[in-house]
């Protein structure tokens, strides 16, 4: 697949989870070629269906019950739902952890056998910028967010070795319009090529659980893609063109921990009851 207009049969029903988010709003236009009709979820209130290629329905992923009716008639979902920041563990767990068993029961329960799962660099954020990782090297979260996102990928694992629902877990960078700073200038992840790799992680056959890392092809390259190629995903954007706005803005001081690790500010947000 090279581009979003040779996509293969689309599915008829693809589930977006987080649709209401910053992602999500995004999402709800530019996958649109892989499904006939979207399903579009999310706790927060949303715009309503724009046409018969859209439905939407509200659902609070910590409600099993909910998630299990969310998911009947779907045949791939996209699970880019929960909290994406940063919070208090009560938070993390009920949308994040609760959120994400009920979305691979409810796969498991109606036959669901592609997820996309929205994973994040947070699962590896205390490695250093000085390494180049893969994704076998050891897991290093961040953070409550990152340790729910390395949650969700053992959940991927098991539900593929248990049941045999195929995961892509895309360890996400960070996809904004444009880099905010100079970290982002290695972890940047355009719209563009997001969706191509949503896209490649649907249809490419037999990708068990596999796990990739979501960024552009940036000039500096923190992460080592090579066990994900058989998805075929070569980014075409980079954060260069950006480059002069970015270093127009002061450096970082010398022990800000976003020139240190690679999950930056995650590394020291929190703890939240002192």
């Amino acid at each position: 697949m090279t581009s979003t207009t040779t996509t293969p049969t689309p599915f008829n029903r693809l589930l977006l989870t987080g649709a209401a988010g910053g992602l999500g709003k995004v999402l709800r236009e530019t996958l649109r070629p892989y499904a006939t009709v979207i399903r579009l979820s999310d706790i927060a209130s949303m715009e309503p269906a724009t046409g018969p290629h859209e439905e939407v329905m509200p659902c609070d992923l910590s409600d099993k019950a909910a998630v299990h009716s969310l998911c009947e008639g779907v045949d791939a979902i996209a699970h880019f739902g929960g909290v994406s920041v940063e919070r208090p563990f009560e938070e993390i767990l009920e949308a994040n952890i609760r959120g994400v068993f009920h979305i691979y029961e409810a796969a498991r329960k109606h036959g669901i056998k592609r997820v996309i799962f929205a994973s994040s660099n947070h699962v590896i954020g205390f490695h250093k910028q000085t390494e180049t990782i893969d994704a076998n090297a050891p897991r290093r979260p961040d953070s409550y967010y990152g340790l729910s996102k390395s949650y969700g990928e053992d959940m991927a694992s098991f539900y593929f070795d248990r049941y045999g629902i195929e995961t892509v877990s895309i360890r996400i960078g960070s996809s904004f319009p444009e880099p905010l700073n100079r970290r982002m200038m290695a972890t940047w992840l355009s719209y563009r090529d997001l969706t191509d790799l949503i896209g490649r992680s649907l249809f490419t056959p037999n990708v068990g659980h596999t796990v990739v890392y979501g960024a552009s092809a940036n000039r500096d390259v923190w992460w080592d893609n090579h066990m994900a190629a058989h998805l075929g995903f070569t980014p075409k954007d980079t954060s260069e063109v950006f480059r002069d706005k970015v270093e127009a803005q002061p450096p970082y001081a010398p022990n800000d921990p976003a020139l240190i690790y690679q999950g930056g500010a995650f590394c020291e947000a929190g703890p939240f009851d002192d």
